[in-house]
């Protein structure tokens, strides 16, 4: 039974494992500081420092970037797993399109014909739509901007970072080599040491050279970062102003659906409160606010809203000959017959017949 053993060329082996003991035996001393060890030049070094400044950054950024891109770190696996393996991404739905789906969903249900299941219908489609805009973003950034970071990192850096392991390998080779002829105590093995360290000096050299090219060529490649910044940039404004627009698209289109009127409860009788923006609850008699009621629940933004716009206006509000002074702001929009009206916990409509106005800068007697 013939067996195809390897070629091993045992000279080189020998030669190969002399060359790596030689190369720990001048490490270690390096550590102890026994020996003397050749020093990069300070050009070199100064090249060396930015390309470490550079991939250490460049990799931070990448990271920062993607994750603020797809903030779900096992999505991100899930990505690079496919990416690595050549194969498409799975498409999966993003927060804001959960978020849609549900609205729409709840509004079909809640009642399309009904103004809170149409508003719910018409926000989870906008939803949709800044869903699709959020894919693009992340698809064109990623083209753009994280995509060319990485293959910088995988490429350059990498083979920087081999060329220059192999640079620290050559020079431990020809410090061994100088101590070497150091301690050559023949003239033959003087020679001999001599000649290893003109070709370990040779060797060395040359590899410089080539690191010092390399390290040369991330000027070339950050000015190539900062093309893929600006595009990142013009992606990002795009994204937000497709966004912006959707919003404004779905204000107009939440503005222009009818609302029903509430209705106020006078003396059980139902009245007519006018436009939806001007309602709340009020009083018009001298129980302080209490004899007026909505058969609805006040609009919570309306009320935000004419909350955050209360000015201090003080209005003495007499029916039984008993004075009620209360804080009141216009509605909005204006309504000919009533003011929005507010004391303590109270709150609601006024109607403009039943009040008069008091100076602000004088005292009000109750």
């Amino acid at each position: 039974m013939n067996i195809n053993l390897p070629n091993f060329n045992v000279k080189n082996l020998v030669k190969e494992a002399g060359s790596t003991i030689s190369r720990v035996v001048q490490l270690t001393e390096e550590k102890l500081g026994t020996t003397e060890r050749t020093e990069y030049d300070l050009h070199f070094q100064n090249l060396a420092e930015r390309a470490d400044v550079t991939k250490t950054w460049t990799e931070k950024i990448v990271r920062d970037t993607e994750s603020v891109l797809i903030p779900n770190p096992q999505n991100r696996v899930e990505d690079f797993i496919f990416e690595k393996i050549e194969k498409s991404k799975p498409k999966r739905l993003s927060n804001l399109e959960h978020l849609a789906l549900d609205m729409i969903e709840a509004g079909g249900d809640f009642g399309q014909d009904l103004p809170y299941g149409q508003a719910l219908i018409k926000v989870g489609q906008a939803e949709q739509k800044l869903g699709r805009c959020e894919h693009d973003f992340i698809a064109t950034s990623g083209i753009c901007f994280t995509q060319p970071l990485r293959k910088f990192l995988d490429g350059e850096m990498k083979t920087i970072g081999k060329e220059r392991g192999i640079l620290e390998t050559k020079r431990l080779d020809l410090d061994a080599c100088k101590n070497r002829v150091k301690k050559a105590r023949s003239m033959l093995g003087q020679q001999s040491a001599e000649r290893d360290l003109r070709v370990a000096q040779a060797e060395f050299d040359r590899q410089a050279e080539i690191t010092k090219l390399l390290l040369d060529g991330i000027s070339t490649s950050q000015a190539s970062h900062l093309r893929h910044l600006h595009a990142f940039i013009q992606t990002q404004v795009r994204y937000y102003k497709q966004c912006g627009d959707v919003m404004e698209q779905l204000q107009r289109e939440l503005a222009k659906m009818q609302h029903p009127k509430p209705r106020l409860r006078i003396n059980s009788e139902d009245v007519d409160c006018g436009p939806p923006s001007s309602v709340s609850m009020h009083s018009c008699d001298s129980d302080s606010l209490g004899g007026i009621a909505l058969d609805s629940d006040p609009d919570p933004d309306l009320d935000k809203s004419l909350t955050n716009l209360l000015e201090d206006f003080h209005i003495e509000f007499d029916t039984t000959a008993v004075s009620t002074v209360i804080f009141v702001t216009e509605c909005s929009p204006i309504n000919e017959d009533y003011m929005y009206g507010k004391q303590g916990l109270l709150k609601g409509l006024v109607p403009r017949a039943f009040v008069e106005m008091l100076d602000e800068e004088h005292d009000v007697t109750l």
